[in-house]
């Protein structure tokens, strides 16, 4: 038996880094190429009109609250008003989505979303509440401008 070849490790693991590299990228190349189904296109909608709804819940909150001051039922019909008609505004006009008409649902815009409209809209809508009941005689931004 001969004497042993010398092998370069760091040489040898930086070839196969390289290697890996690359064919992750192939991989990745493949993936996004993928056709998307009608079944990914709507999930891409959904998601969408889900984080509209989040922000839209932690907004309306707030302008509700601090800028109209409003508390009680009319904070009530307020929140309600963004719950139900927002998402045909975004869903129509906004993003001007196209929903095919055998297969589009009143639900398929309402439902995304939902709890998680309601979670920030109580969350920020107390929050403001509670923050705003520290000032004494304050109650809207426009008081303070009308």
């Amino acid at each position: 038996m001969g004497r042993r070849k010398k092998v370069d490790i760091k040489k040898r693991r930086q070839r196969l880094l390289k290697e890996k590299k690359k064919e992750q990228k192939k991989q990745s190349i493949q993936v996004e190429k993928k056709p998307l189904k009608s079944f990914d296109l709507r999930m891409e909608k959904e998601t969408k009109l889900y984080w509209i709804r989040a922000l839209t819940g932690a907004l309306s909150a707030f302008i509700g609250r601090l800028l109209f001051g409003l508390i009680g039922w009319f904070m009530l019909m307020w929140m309600l008003l963004w719950w139900f008609l927002f998402p045909f505004v975004v869903s129509f006009n906004i993003l001007k989505y196209e929903y095919d008409k055998e297969e589009w649902h009143w639900k398929n815009i309402i439902l995304p979303g939902i709890g998680m409209f309601f979670f920030l809209f109580m969350i920020v809508g107390v929050f403001l509440h509670t923050l705003l009941n520290f000032i004494p005689g304050f109650s809207s931004v426009l008081e303070l401008f009308l």
